[in-house]
């Protein structure tokens, strides 16, 4: 990992699906008992190619919207038992976070998902940040972005862009999720990387011409 001054010390954050986990295979799983126990269908090849946003927002393309909250809350049950053990961490994430560590910085964690079931993730993976907080998307994640402090955001999706940019803090963007390069840069990504493997060089760059 290269060398980073630490004349400057970032508070980083971190979106969680498809930045720093492979969570689609756990998520198919999970969609797949959660239609077997309801008896709706829920493609959910389709599903797992718009990761992002919150469940309900997926779950009203199957469920009426009246009986979205109920079937939120079964999933959300349901998936510890379907959905953390097949989900990996993605190329680079443990070098990203230990990255910021190492600048003298700190993580965190801001993701639209249910925060026990990020805890669990993050545990089974062993990705320790300082902070995670959970259900927040979008605009709605600049919350915790400003009261942890956070000075850079990385995510995958225009969303957190769209975080990131409410609470004044850099757009990273890698394109590991369902939007790429070009759609990332025009959204407004200050910075655009292929994947976390690249990270640690550009932040120890950042650091130290802070």
């Amino acid at each position: 990992m290269p060398a980073v001054s630490s004349a400057y010390a970032p508070t980083v954050g971190f979106d969680l699906d498809m930045t720093l986990i492979d969570s689609r295979p756990g998520i198919r799983a999970c969609y797949l008992a959660l239609s077997e126990r309801t008896g709706v269908y829920v493609d959910a090849d389709l599903a797992v190619t718009r990761l992002g946003p919150p469940l309900a927002q997926e779950l009203v393309n199957w469920f009426p919207a009246a009986d979205v909250p109920a079937v939120a809350d079964l999933y959300r049950s349901m998936y510890p038992e379907y959905a953390i053990a097949p989900t990996l961490a993605l190329t680079g994430a443990r070098e990203a976070v230990a990255a910021v560590r190492a600048a003298g910085g700190r993580t965190l964690v801001v993701t639209a998902k249910y925060e026990p079931n990020a805890k669990l993730h993050l545990a089974h993976l062993g990705i320790e940040p300082d902070v995670v907080v959970g259900d927040l998307w979008a605009e709605d994640k600049a919350r915790a972005l400003r009261e942890h402090g956070a000075h850079i955001y990385v995510g995958d999706h225009t969303g957190d862009i769209r975080g990131a940019r409410a609470a004044e803090a850099l757009s990273v963007a890698v394109a590991t999720g369902p939007c790429g390069e070009e759609e990332l840069r025009a959204a407004g990504a200050d910075v655009v990387l292929p994947d976390l493997t690249t990270f640690p060089t550009w932040l120890n760059t950042y650091v130290t011409s802070a």
